[in-house]
């Protein structure tokens, strides 16, 4: 057995898919597949089953995998001390949804780095499915999620199958956020079979623990438009709600100084399936650094100040 057999058991995993985790791995397929073959055969036990939700653990494979991951990350931190042995970096690692909010808490931690020393950071905005990958994978040790509440109990279980602590942020209903020039954008409540009738921009990349474990264009609300945009990053989203005034998006509360930027409104919208809750997810054994404690800080203070705007 060697840490190569464990980072490919690992991709498989997180794929669900031999197929998907060999391109991942730029490997071919047969090659992976006695790959893991071999792994199987020298643990004496099958790690992985094929289901109708694609290549799933066994019951031992979940065991092993949370092994390999813990064992792995181990080897991380090992070979990170000969990193930072002879400079004293500043490190921070999170992967977080596309909340404007908790950007806005990144770019405060950030903006307070000592820049007379070393700094690695990495943050990535992404799907929750995505960041709970990140987690488990590596580099990342911290990360926070977002999901409809009528999904918590897929993604709760999915943490608690992975090893991995959560605590609320915070429970929001999501709002309609158009341009100031929208046609609504002066009413106060939203209608939304009048809202429908414009164009929705949406993330394309929405994933479900269970039911969606990879990445599928299929948007968060469960009642559609029959006109959609699917974007990948926050920023292209806010381009495209201030050019096109007939656009609008489903969107957690966003920073009074974001909306002026891009002139743009936030509305109330009465609809099934708009409540939604953030939640910071990290290892179970992991220990917090001081950058860590500092985000998770900024992260409340974020959250504690959009509670007291007048459109939440």
């Amino acid at each position: 057995m060697n840490t190569l057999h464990l980072k490919y058991a690992i991709e498989v995993e997180r794929t669900n898919s031999i197929s998907q985790a060999a391109e991942n791995l730029f490997m071919g397929q047969p090659s992976l597949s006695k790959a893991i073959k071999e792994l199987e055969d020298s643990l004496g036990f099958t790690i992985f089953e094929r289901t109708s939700k694609g290549v799933t653990p066994t019951g031992k494979g979940i065991k092993f995998l949370s092994y390999a991951r813990n064992v792995l990350h181990q080897i991380e931190q090992m070979e990170a001390l000969s990193d930072s042995a002879d400079v004293d970096i500043q490190t921070f690692n999170i992967a977080i949804p596309r909340g404007s909010y908790i950007a806005d808490a990144v770019t405060s931690l950030l903006s307070e780095l000592d820049q007379s020393k070393g700094v690695n950071v990495n943050v990535q905005e992404t799907n929750s499915v995505q960041v709970i990958s990140n987690i488990m994978d590596g580099p990342f040790n911290l990360g926070v999620i977002r999901f409809q509440t009528e999904y918590e109990n897929y993604f709760k279980d999915y943490l608690t199958e992975k090893q991995l602590k959560f605590e609320t942020v915070w429970e929001f209903e999501y709002l309609a956020l158009m341009s100031e020039k929208h046609p609504l954008a002066e009413v106060e409540k939203v209608d939304y079979q009048e809202l429908k009738q414009y164009t929705e921009i949406t993330h394309g990349d929405t994933a479900i623990p269970y039911i969606m474990p990879n990445n599928s264009i299929i948007a968060d609300m469960p009642s559609k438009t029959t006109k959609c945009i699917y974007v990948y990053e926050r920023s292209s989203q806010y381009d495209l709600l201030s050019a096109i005034p007939t656009t609008f998006m489903w969107a957690s509360p966003i920073p009074e100084k974001w909306l002026k930027r891009y002139q743009l409104v936030q509305r109330k919208c009465k609809t099934l399936g708009n409540t939604y809750k953030d939640i910071l997810i990290y290892p179970k054994n992991y220990k917090f650094t001081e950058l860590d404690r500092k985000f998770v800080n900024k992260l409340f203070e974020a959250k504690n100040e959009l509670t007291f705007c007048e459109y939440i």
